[in-house]
């Protein structure tokens, strides 16, 4: 059995004592690894749960290293050590530095009263770990929490500064207060639902497919379904999600008061797959509008083609083309996918 595989380390290099020692152990099933000197059992402790070692062991060594070891285990850790001492002796003082780690055991001593001492040293060591474990799940947690807040800082500033956009280029579109009301009040519902999902992941991705979904849900006819999603599952993080989400919004608005779905047999064909430029992950959207009234190019640049052409170009890094052919808009985006997360996904 290796060392990195047993719990126990036995450093009795006098006679067969750790012969015996390991012995005994094995019969209560203690796994134990004979060391042969101090150099050699230093390098393992780290690994083990306990170190059954006899005085002489420690006296006639360099004990530095291991007061330098025993001196730097961090707070939750009290490494256990069972001291082999000779009957009648006093305890000496050039050991002092292992007293709050100590289990004394005189020899000759019984089988058990070893074994007992090793597996009371094991259940102190086992604790410890439980006690490891708690803080560093506390740490994990505490960790987590930073980010969240620092990713809810980042994000709630975008937000508003989403929404100042949206206000002033839908004020610039809007022919009246009605008009301004319904688009802008369309508008934020659109970015409020991305923002729910991507608080379902801690702020960081969102489903490409579930973007399209509830952008276009309104849209659909029971009886007769008109639109058609098809593509691999793909997750897009927040800085792109959130300016993707709201082009969709525009595309869909745009097609129910211009295009294919303003009209009851109008159909909506949007299909993407997943390639590589480089290094790069590249997701290939293709939006076909169908069977909708003849489409004109726009006199004049609203909000949407603004939203696609500058947000979602550049800070997407997406490239993207609008044909405004007559049977229907045929829009197509090259969108790259960023891996990053900054908040870790819970196992």
């Amino acid at each position: 059995m290796s060392p990195a595989e047993t719990s126990v380390l036995v450093l009795t290099p006098v006679g067969r004592d750790a012969q015996i020692a390991a012995s005994i152990l094995a019969a209560s099933k203690i796994d134990a690894h004979i060391c042969t000197s101090l150099e050699d059992t230093l390098p393992l402790l780290d690994q083990a749960q306990c170190l059954v070692v006899a005085e002489e062991a420690l006296i006639n060594a360099d004990r530095s290293r291991l007061a330098a070891w025993v001196e730097k285990q961090p707070a939750w850790s009290d490494f256990p050590i069972v001291l082999l001492v000779m009957r009648g002796t006093d305890f000496d003082q050039r050991l002092a530095f292992l007293d709050r780690y100590l289990i004394v055991l005189e020899r000759p001593f019984l089988a058990s009263s070893l074994t007992n001492s090793v597996r009371s040293a094991l259940r102190a060591r086992a604790r410890q770990l439980e006690v490891k474990s708690y803080i560093e799940q506390k740490q994990e947690v505490a960790d987590r929490q930073k980010l969240l807040i620092r990713e809810l800082h980042h994000r709630v500033k975008n937000t508003l500064a989403n929404v100042r956009a949206m206000m002033g280029a839908t004020a610039k579109s809007s022919g009246n207060i009605e008009d301004f009301m319904r688009d802008f009040s369309a508008r934020i519902v659109s970015l409020a639902d991305t923002h729910s999902m991507l608080t379902d992941d801690y702020w960081q991705t969102a489903s490409l497919h579930k973007l399209l979904e509830r952008e276009l849900r309104h849209y659909e006819t029971r009886d007769t379904p008109r639109i058609v999603l098809e593509g691999p599952e793909v997750s897009l993080i927040a800085d792109i999600a959130i300016p993707v989400g709201m082009a969709f919004h525009e595309l869909a608005s745009n097609s129910s008061k211009f295009g294919a779905l303003s009209r009851p047999l109008g159909r909506l064909d949007v299909r993407w797959s997943v390639g590589r430029s480089g290094d790069a992950r590249i997701v290939n959207l293709d939006w076909k509008e169908l069977d909708g009234p003849n489409v004109e190019p726009p006199t004049r640049r609203g909000f949407g083609t603004t939203l696609l052409e500058k947000v979602v170009a550049v800070q997407c890094d997406a490239s993207i083309q609008l044909n405004y052919l007559r049977e229907g808009l045929h829009f197509t985006m090259a969108l790259p996918l960023r891996e990053t997360r900054l908040v870790p996904a819970y196992s």
